[in-house]
């Protein structure tokens, strides 16, 4: 299995768009980057997705090497297939770590999510996600009302055997 993201980060912007990638989190891109080697620079996929995305996600190769795996599963012309595709390879870009530990997000990018001089990472297993530390506050109140049965003080870890019974 390949290593996961874990944590999250504040991060400056430049204005270049250049955002420091902390250590931590390099070490997962370049731990999942079949191609990468000491005095190499990792490489990543960043997936800006679909209008309604206020972030972007940024996969391991090998993230999105099983992605694409996935894709090329499903039946050709089938509308799944097509969105996923839209989506994972129309609505992405290939970048790399620079030698400073920095990754640029071209403008267009940045202006999508509305990202200026801050920005917020998260871990998501096998990728990262970028948000502006505004948004991401929305979301983390979006993603607790998902759950409006979940008692306060609960043990989060409960929800795997909820997800394992619907499974069964």
């Amino acid at each position: 299995m390949a290593r996961r993201f874990r944590g999250s980060e504040d991060v400056k912007v430049d204005a270049k768009g250049r955002v420091s990638i902390p250590a931590k989190f390099r070490r997962v891109f370049e731990s999942c980057d079949p191609d990468w080697q000491a005095g190499k620079r990792a490489q990543l996929i960043i997936v800006f997705g679909m209008r309604d995305w206020k972030h972007l996600q940024l996969y391991t190769i090998q993230a999105m090497d099983e992605i694409d795996e996935g894709i090329s599963q499903m039946p050709r012309g089938s509308a799944e297939r097509n969105l996923l595709e839209n989506l994972y390879h129309g609505h992405a870009e290939e970048a790399e770590i620079d030698g400073d530990g920095r990754l640029v997000l071209p403008q267009k990018l940045r202006e999508r999510i509305g990202l200026t001089d801050s920005a917020f990472f998260i871990s998501a297993g096998d990728s990262l996600k970028v948000w502006t530390p505004e948004n991401y506050a929305d979301e983390e109140q979006r993603l607790e009302s998902l759950v409006p049965n979940f008692e306060p003080g609960a043990d989060p870890l409960s929800l795997l055997a909820t997800a394992r019974a619907a499974e069964g």
